[in-house]
């Protein structure tokens, strides 16, 4: 059933296509971080690779929003349905995952650490699957959102550094600027990185059934 937060939460599915084509047009390859010194956005002479990397972030940004605001009225308006379930949290995995693979690129996120996020989305994917076989809807539990939380926080943080670097606006210039920036940026990938393994675990061990024949 077509509801509100079923079509907002399709509009963050678009809004992944929108990311991924803004920062495919921007030109930049493992070099990118250079932007961090030489912010696009503030350039003397605009170019158009200026106007889509800041479209990658501001898609980004409200994907992002439009995650928590699906789920929200999902609930609020009583508006939980099965097909909810099921491409919200594909929705994320997909938002997340371009993230991260674009910050893997332009060397902000260690190889890794991308394929380790990758990875437990995969495999809590094929959970949901399997449950879904039995008739099922596994819905993401408490863990799983604060894991997306920590995942949306990292990436929205180190996308402003790479678009806006030392010109980043005030109060949150130093997220994105010198030693406290880069010990923030990550710490909260490192905080994604332990919830997103510590849910997968935690599904993985709260569905064992599902592995047995």
């Amino acid at each position: 059933m077509l509801n509100l937060p079923n079509c907002i939460t399709l509009v963050r599915i678009l809004l992944v296509f929108v990311f991924a084509y803004a920062v495919s047009m921007t030109g930049i390859g493992a070099a990118g971080s250079a932007l961090i010194q030489q912010p696009p956005a503030f350039s003397v002479y605009f170019r158009p690779a200026d106007a889509f990397i800041c479209l990658a972030l501001w898609s980004f940004v409200v994907g992002a929003i439009t995650d928590f605001l699906d789920g929200y009225l999902a609930r609020r308006l009583n508006l939980v349905t099965n097909l909810g379930k099921l491409i919200d949290p594909l929705a994320d995995k997909m938002l997340v995952s371009t993230a991260f693979i674009y910050l893997t690129a332009v060397g902000v996120c260690p190889f890794w650490v991308t394929v380790l996020i990758i990875f437990r989305e995969f495999l809590v994917t094929g959970l949901r699957q399997m449950a879904a076989a039995r008739g099922v809807i596994m819905a993401a539990d408490r863990l799983g959102k604060w894991k997306t939380a920590a995942q949306l926080t990292y990436c929205i943080t180190a996308l402003v550094g790479l678009t806006y670097g030392s010109n980043t606006p005030q109060p949150f210039r130093w997220l994105s600027t010198g030693f406290s920036g880069f010990v923030c940026v990550q710490a909260l990938m490192w905080t994604s990185l332990i919830l997103t393994l510590w849910s997968g675990a935690n599904y993985c061990i709260r569905n064992r059934h599902l592995f047995r024949d």
